[in-house]
């Protein structure tokens, strides 16, 4: 017989009511109870990723989907929180209310900002604020948390030490800095007996600078490298599908070859 709960309930109430059977020791699904937060996290951060690609792709019905699934990642973490007594989703909805009011008191407070910038220097500093209440470490790259994607924490550990002047006063400085790290990465390539572990530091040097040029610009660096991604899947698929058309594989073509049908795709509008 059905549960009746799961067609009376509506809303976030029903969706947590399912939750609490999958995850019921006696009579839910074996696979939920197994799980913890370590098993379910690589699926949290995956459902991150799916509802950005379907932002990327201004597809709406994904979109919805995308964070229907994200969702279910939040209420899976805070009903394993309810199991150890830790806390709950609504404890989870108050904590984040408050955060919201507390960091906004130009719209629920009596401080005025004059623009979105100003208003940005107010987020970080009441953050600031809080990561200090929060932890004896008040260094400025504290906090920022190790198990980010190594692109989006360089990013963010720039941006920290953006906040009290270690930063380059334009974008010309980072991209002097970029052509720096580049030139000794090929000093180092062009070696007879190229060192490995060298070589891996000098090439973390040329990515971290990247994205140090890509923050002065006011570009989202792991938004970037998507688009980079998307621009080479389509313009490799046009070359796949030149190669089927003609009746080739890619072994009966040379690099030269396949060069031209590449920039055959970069003409495509």
């Amino acid at each position: 017989m059905d549960d009746l709960n799961t067609k009376n309930l509506r809303g976030i109430e029903r969706l947590k009511y399912i939750m609490e059977r999958l995850r019921d020791p006696d009579d839910g699904c074996p696979w939920d109870i197994e799980q913890t937060y370590e098993t379910i996290a690589p699926y949290t951060i995956e459902e991150a990723y799916e509802v950005a690609d379907a932002i990327d792709h201004q597809d709406m019905a994904a979109l919805k989907d995308e964070l229907g699934d994200l969702l279910l990642q939040v209420i899976y973490h805070t009903q394993m929180a309810a199991e150890d007594n830790a806390f709950t989703f609504d404890d989870v909805v108050e904590a984040i209310s408050d955060k919201m009011v507390r960091r906004h008191p130009h719209v629920f407070g009596s401080t005025d900002v004059e623009n979105a910038q100003q208003q940005t220097l107010a987020w970080e500093e009441q953050k600031a604020k809080e990561r200090a209440e929060r932890s004896d470490d008040s260094r400025v790259l504290a906090g920022v948390a190790k198990g980010l994607p190594a692109l989006l924490r360089a990013f963010k550990l720039q941006k920290r030490a953006a906040r009290v002047g270690f930063d380059w006063p334009d974008a010309g400085g980072a991209f002097e800095k970029l052509k720096e790290e580049l030139a000794e990465l090929s000093a180092e390539m062009e070696k007879s007996e190229p060192n490995e572990a060298l070589l891996i530091n000098e090439f973390g040097d040329v990515l971290f600078s990247a994205v140090n040029l890509a923050r002065k610009l006011g570009i989202d660096p792991e938004a970037a490298l998507r688009q980079g991604n998307v621009k080479f899947e389509d313009r490799f698929s046009y070359i796949e599908d030149a190669l089927t058309s003609a009746g080739k594989d890619f072994e009966d073509v040379s690099l030269e070859e396949m060069e031209a049908l590449w920039q055959q795709a970069k003409k495509k509008p």
